[in-house]
């Protein structure tokens, strides 16, 4: 697992999460009395600074094959995490309001003085959160695809096997377990900051499985200080890019109902649980703001296609936001093909999407059709593909919808280029995340051009319901 220094963070949003902190320091500048008020986490100044925080711990996640629900997870997880952090360095910050004798100290005096507070929580310690949250991220990915992949398999702990690998993490190498031992619980990886051990799947004949009782051993004698116990947890099972009891955090959080978080040292219980109530509120509250905001562009989208004769099977759904519509001009027909995109279309209104199926029938000046897509997924234009044959990897469907995007790109008329794809498994057995890795490599190194693909969205209709998966590509 590669770990990243500052450089690998991306310089505009460093460069904006300090700008940021500087204008939170105004907002503190301007606090009156003896004790920091929890309520100043609302303030714009301070929601700005955990949004752009949470925003660098999430970075990974774009990258990420996981599925939208996990990567949805991961950043509330994040968000909270940097709201807790936030209110610790402003409950550092505040006493450097005043000076030796009691008296406020000038504006940019005390802007300076809390410099120091800047490099260390946002500059040492966020390359560690970083790569942590990459490392969970990356861990939480293939937790996801074990559980898909059936019972074949055994899980392996795997260190780096170098020199840099800590005595403790070596102490778990080799050990080898089914995915539903609890032993995964608590030791999987990443197991401390920098942590870059990781699990493989290995076929149930060629290892012998390490018995239960023999790997919790081992896992509570490598990792059994106070420090070390805090990463007992599993990304993938739990969520989370942080565990529940972390630096910032005491350890009854793990064991909170209510927010699974608290407030650490220099700050009493009750201000922590107060605090971490409300970083909680600011994110139901964006969440559910963007939300009404969806909905509510969604219900404009259909009062202009409903009147717009183009479009025809125009229907919404006030309570989810759910939009699908479909230009006279799509091709349609009876064959399997046509079945599949109606059924996929179908599906993702009834979980909320909104749908349009384009225009397929606009010519050119020589009287050919044009190259089109097929439809417009929440605002992204994209090809659809059914899979319905079972391959080693779909590496012929990739390359071909990687031409359409390409031949639909080459149109005079095209000013916003598309580079997506939808995949829809409506038979679930015949996905896995290695298929789509596989298909996506094989495309590449059958295409001499520039490939305009850079994101497949699989959609899998399985016994869980509706999945979207998205896979993105540099």
């Amino acid at each position: 697992m590669t770990l990243a220094d500052e450089s690998a963070i991306d310089k505009k949003l460093l460069a904006k999460l300090r700008e940021r902190f500087s204008r939170m320091m105004s907002a503190l500048f301007k606090e009156d009395g003896a004790q920091l008020r929890i309520e100043i986490l609302n303030e714009p100044e301070i929601t700005d600074f955990i949004d752009t925080h949470t925003e660098i711990l999430s970075s990974p996640l774009q990258e990420s094959g996981m599925s939208e629900l996990m990567k949805t997870r991961l950043t509330e997880s994040n968000y909270i995490f940097s709201g807790i952090k936030t209110f610790h360095e402003l409950n550092e910050a505040f006493p450097s309001l005043l000076d030796e004798k009691g008296e406020r100290k000038p504006f940019e005096q005390f802007l300076n003085d809390v410099q120091k507070i800047d490099k260390t929580y946002n500059g040492n310690y966020l390359r560690a959160e970083y790569n942590f949250a990459q490392a969970s991220a990356g861990m939480a990915e293939k937790w996801e695809q074990f559980t898909e992949d059936g019972d074949d398999y055994l899980l392996q702990y795997r260190t780096a096997n170098d020199s840099k690998v800590r005595p403790e993490h070596a102490g778990l190498h080799g050990i080898t377990l089914p995915a539903e031992d609890n032993f995964w619980d608590e030791y999987f990886p990443p197991n401390g900051w920098n942590c870059r051990c990781t699990v493989v799947q290995v076929l149930k004949s060629r290892y012998e499985q390490t018995p239960h009782n023999e790997a919790m051993e081992r896992g509570q004698q490598v990792l059994q200080t106070d420090k070390q116990k805090m990463f007992r947890f599993n990304p993938g099972k739990t969520g989370s890019s942080f565990p529940a009891h972390n630096p910032y955090t005491i350890s009854r959080c793990t064991t909170c109902d209510l927010a699974k978080l608290n407030l650490a040292s220099g700050v009493t219980d009750n201000e922590l649980c107060a605090a971490c109530q409300l970083v909680r509120q600011c994110y139901e509250g964006k969440t559910r703001k963007s939300e009404q905001r969806r909905i509510e562009e969604n219900r404009k989208q259909y009062d202009r296609l409903s009147k717009d004769k183009r479009y025809k099977d125009v229907e919404f759904d006030p309570k989810t936001g759910a939009l699908k519509a479909t230009h006279i001009g799509h091709n349609e027909g009876k064959d399997e093909g046509f079945r599949l995109e109606k059924k996929l279309v179908d599906s993702l209104y009834a979980c909320g999407h909104s749908v349009i199926l384009c225009d397929e029938s606009k010519k050119g000046k020589d009287g050919n059709k044009l190259p089109s897509l097929d439809m417009v997924l929440d605002g992204v234009r994209m090809d659809i593909k059914s899979i319905t044959k079972n391959k080693a990897f779909y590496g012929g469907a990739i390359r071909d919808k990687n031409r359409q995007l390409a031949k639909y790109n080459a149109r005079s008329d095209v000013h916003e280029k598309a580079n997506t794809i939808c995949l829809y498994f409506d038979d679930p057995t015949m996905f896995s995340p290695e298929k789509i890795r596989k298909g996506y490599e094989y495309m590449r190194g059958n295409t001499t051009k520039e490939s305009p693909l850079r994101h497949i969205l699989c959609v899998i209709n399985s016994a869980k319901g509706l999945e979207m998966k998205t896979y993105d590509f540099k």
